[in-house]
């Protein structure tokens, strides 16, 4: 895998969790007993998005090195997934 592929791999799994993770503690303003007027009542009142964005960091470091780790040991391989067309011998 080369370094551009391995940058690409991480970003996108890096927002699949974080879009994963976003919703867990957030509450609404139309919860909450005070709600300022003129905002939307589903808005969050705390989203907490740094802390969520280290979580997401930590996650995906961490699924990241497991599958670059089963893929460089030959333990998972491409053929081992179903594809719709065949792939180019190498």
């Amino acid at each position: 895998m080369t370094l551009s592929v391995a940058i690409a791999v991480y970003f996108i799994l890096w927002w699949v969790v974080f879009f994963a993770i976003l919703p867990f503690g957030v509450r609404s303003q139309h919860e909450e007993p005070e709600m300022p007027a003129g905002t939307d009542p589903g808005a969050p009142v705390r989203p907490r998005l740094l802390i969520k964005a280290v979580v997401t960091t930590v996650i995906t470091a961490v699924v990241f090195g497991t599958g670059y780790g089963l893929f460089a040991s030959g333990m998972l391989r491409l053929e081992s997934f179903p594809m719709p067309f065949a792939l180019p011998k190498v």
